[in-house]
């Protein structure tokens, strides 16, 4: 049995593996952080297609909002002396922004920085799923980093 290259049930298979790789991948998982302990930390969830943000408001209860990357238009970080606010705009929401306080500094930084390298890769329709995890947030923190010019 001869299996042709350009088929096409082989070429939906692979499309379909590559999809369903990149939707359950997370690349990173970031908490909540509050003073002096926080019992229900909110957690942002970064896969290659979406971002998920699970608010934990009381004791057995949350919140929880997707974004898809192709749907997100900014991501801006607030700092203050202790901790960031990570803004995530969407294109889709009605109240079009996900605020998500008191996270590390240095979190807030990385989880940028990884958002916005997967929404140049989904405006320039790359495939990512042939990448480790690890390459993967390689490559996308080079391809992110800003250098600032005094």
């Amino acid at each position: 049995m001869d299996i042709k290259i350009n088929d096409p049930k082989t070429l939906n298979k692979n499309l379909v593996e590559g999809l369903v790789k990149k939707s359950n991948r997370i690349l990173t998982t970031i908490s909540t952080h509050k003073f002096p302990i926080d019992l229900f930390p909110d957690t942002i969830n970064i896969e290659e297609g979406r971002i998920t943000v699970i608010a934990r408001n009381f004791f057995l209860s949350s919140q929880v909002h997707s974004v898809d990357i192709k749907d997100i238009s900014n991501v801006f970080i607030n700092m203050a002396p202790f901790f960031a606010q990570l803004v995530i705009v969407s294109k889709t929401f009605i109240k079009n922004e996900i605020r998500i306080k008191n996270l590390r500094k240095r979190e807030a930084v990385f989880a940028r920085r990884i958002i916005e390298g997967l929404r140049i890769f989904v405006n320039k329709q790359i495939d990512t799923s042939s990448y480790t995890r690890e390459e993967l947030i390689s490559k996308l923190q080079e391809l992110s980093t800003t250098r600032i010019v005094t």
